[in-house]
């Protein structure tokens, strides 16, 4: 019950919030509510499939193409969006079939390659819009309403975390799910309990990446304009830093390490634009927070924001 009611409150703040906020907080608001939507599916690979990636940009990047290229040659755009999460799935499955036999920093340092591929073929290739970028992306249409404005984008996003949550908690409350927190806790003993275990990391790599281009889809039509800078290797690092802070295996911890981790980049971004301050200084404290949050939390939170929560709850309960 306690559960519930914190579900439904979470729910209302994200319903109550956005009318009140500014331009540029409805930006980082939308922007965080993406965020967290691919670091609930890269949260899910690293915790239980025990995989990391330092490519998950390249799915939110497939994803985002993949509708802002279907919407630009006349497919539907609610089509479009539809169809960004199965090719990022594809895609994903396709590559992960040879990258799964890889581990440890192997596979890091593999998707890592793997995403510096995808920059450089998206950068060359003319049908991509190349280095320019692909332009005149429409806005989202419903059902013969077209989502213009920002508020609309807002919802949209916290909807998809909010359809993300609720695949996974679905997922892991099934039978594959026991077989991966199986497979978290050990991977030669889930294998001889019968788990499949190559098919699951398989499934998990694929899921995360539809969660990714799910989001990178909404990015698309959020901008109407894409490039291949919009998704740096930075950008993976961050959902790495996000998924550990709050926690991996957890869905919440997912949802809160983003929001941890965004709205601290945020406050050093707007202290680095103050009068007086060198030019650099943004980019140099965005960089060196992802450090000091690895540090901090390592030192004080080694399971991550949520899992460390929970288990003093637990033992003041006591």
């Amino acid at each position: 019950m306690r559960r519930h009611l914190l579900v439904a409150a979470a729910v209302a703040v994200v319903l109550a919030l956005p009318p009140l906020l500014s331009s540029s907080h409805l930006a980082v608001f939308t922007l965080l509510g993406l965020a967290a939507t691919v670091t609930v599916g890269l949260s899910l690979l690293m915790g239980y499939a025990g995989q990391v990636s330092l490519g998950q940009a390249s799915f939110y990047a497939i994803g985002a193409y993949t509708a802002g290229l279907l919407s630009t040659h006349g497919v539907p755009t609610l089509a479009g969006l539809a169809a960004a999460p199965v090719v990022a799935a594809l895609f994903a499955t396709a590559v992960g079939v040879s990258l799964l036999r890889l581990r440890g920093h192997h596979l890091a340092f593999a998707t890592l390659a793997m995403q510096l591929i995808l920059l450089s073929l998206l950068a060359r290739g003319e049908w991509a819009g190349g280095a320019i970028g692909l332009q005149g992306i429409p806005r989202l249409s419903v059902g013969g309403y077209e989502l213009a404005g920002d508020l609309g984008y807002a919802y949209l996003a916290w909807a998809v975390l909010g359809l993300t949550v609720l695949v996974t908690a679905n997922v892991m409350a099934s039978r594959p799910g026991r077989g991966l927190r199986a497979l978290a806790t050990s991977e030669v003993a889930a294998a001889a309990s019968g788990v499949p275990v190559g098919r699951y990391r398989l499934a998990v790599f694929a899921l995360s990446a539809a969660f990714a281009g799910l989001a990178g889809g909404v990015y698309a039509f959020y901008l109407g304009y894409l490039a291949p800078g919009s998704f740096p290797i930075l950008l993976s690092i961050e959902y790495v830093v996000m998924a550990v802070v709050g926690g991996l295996g957890t869905v919440w911890g997912a949802v809160a390490g983003a929001t941890a981790v965004i709205l601290l980049v945020q406050l050093l971004t707007t202290i680095g634009t103050q009068p007086g301050m060198p030019s650099y200084a943004p980019s140099v404290l965005s960089y060196a927070v992802y450090a000091v949050v690895l540090v901090l939390v390592a030192l004080f939170l080694p399971r991550g924001i949520v899992p460390s929560v929970r288990t003093r709850l637990t033992s003041s309960r006591r």
